[in-house]
């Protein structure tokens, strides 16, 4: 069963298809066929966390395709009474095609991968957010390339990710750059670089860690073609608010970071985004960001994940 928890659970010939299936879809040159590939399908989308784009591009991209989207709440679910992972994911694959999940722990898509028998995607873990780094990608190589080959415009360029460099986004773009041969640096306080995890991560699916970490966001934007920051308290992370935002400040992306960058950089932000915080509005509203043609790339890459994932499907 194909399932999309990981980057790497894409081969990177695979990154290249789905590239070029999104932008024809966000170009509407995609087949009447791939248009209706989820024709008479219903998924679940089960989130225990709360969403804007994600809940609403899913479930956009899912009528797009002529699919139907349920949603699902782990507190309106028995989950919130005590049913297993195991038993939940046996269930509703007895009801539904495929389930999209935005949770807390990364072993919770894992467990429902295991234990279902229909494909799962990771809408958002605190350890990975394939989704919208691979949303990403389509952004970054719409802005460089050709889009006869929007993967080869992302080889040799450089994102510069500032902030809390231990969290889901972060180790997305890390795996992301990786499968598209960029490079990657970081900067953030000691204390928030990533960990081996990511490492680990990396060496097990054969690839070999490409970034960098700095405390100096200065040399971390050098040389960067994207400049790219998060949220500096995510949630979970509530009641270290004030411990992180001190911290942090100095990682703040202002026009001095934009233009110690390369003239053309991009600004990056996987939103929502706090003006003022990791970064200013000068920043955030300028001509070098992009922030909502990233967001409008959740639903053109999403409905080319979903495509490509039911298509697996119908070839077992």
């Amino acid at each position: 069963m194909k399932h999309f928890l990981k980057e790497t659970d894409f081969t990177t010939e695979e990154l290249g298809d789905l590239l070029t299936l999104a932008h024809d879809y966000k170009h509407n040159k995609a087949s009447s066929s791939q248009n209706n590939v989820l024709a008479g399908q219903t998924w679940a989308m089960l989130f225990f966390k709360s969403s804007t784009r994600t809940r609403v591009s899913f479930e956009a991209g899912l009528n797009d395709l002529g699919g139907h989207a349920l949603f699902l709440s782990q507190d309106t679910s028995q989950l919130s009474r005590g049913e297993s992972i195991a038993d939940t994911a046996r269930t509703l694959s007895r009801f539904v095609k495929g389930l999209i999940i935005r949770t807390f722990d990364h072993k919770i898509v894992e467990e429902f991968a295991q234990a279902g028998s229909i494909p799962v995607i990771n809408g958002l873990t605190d350890f990975l957010h394939p989704c919208q780094s691979f949303s990403d990608l389509l952004a970054m190589a719409e802005r460089w390339g050709d889009e006869k080959n929007l993967l080869e415009s992302l080889k040799g360029r450089k994102i510069a990710f500032l902030g809390d460099c231990d969290c889901n986004m972060a180790y997305s773009l890390i795996m992301a750059a990786n499968m598209g041969g960029m490079e990657i640096s970081l900067a953030g306080p000691e204390g928030y670089a990533p960990t081996e995890k990511i490492e680990d991560l990396l060496s097990a699916e054969g690839y070999f860690p490409n970034h960098q970490f700095t405390t100096d966001p200065m040399e971390a934007v050098e040389g960067a073609d994207v400049v790219y920051t998060d949220v500096w308290v995510s949630m979970g992370d509530e009641d270290e608010a004030a411990e992180r935002t001190e911290k942090m400040k100095p990682y703040c992306v202002t026009s001095k970071i934009m233009k110690a960058a390369k003239s053309d950089a991009i600004f990056m932000h996987c939103l929502p985004a706090h003006p003022g915080m990791e970064v200013t509005e000068e920043v955030l509203e300028g001509p070098q960001s992009i922030v909502f043609d990233q967001t409008e790339n959740r639903l053109h890459m999403q409905k080319a994940i979903l495509a490509h994932l039911a298509n697996a499907v119908s070839d077992q």
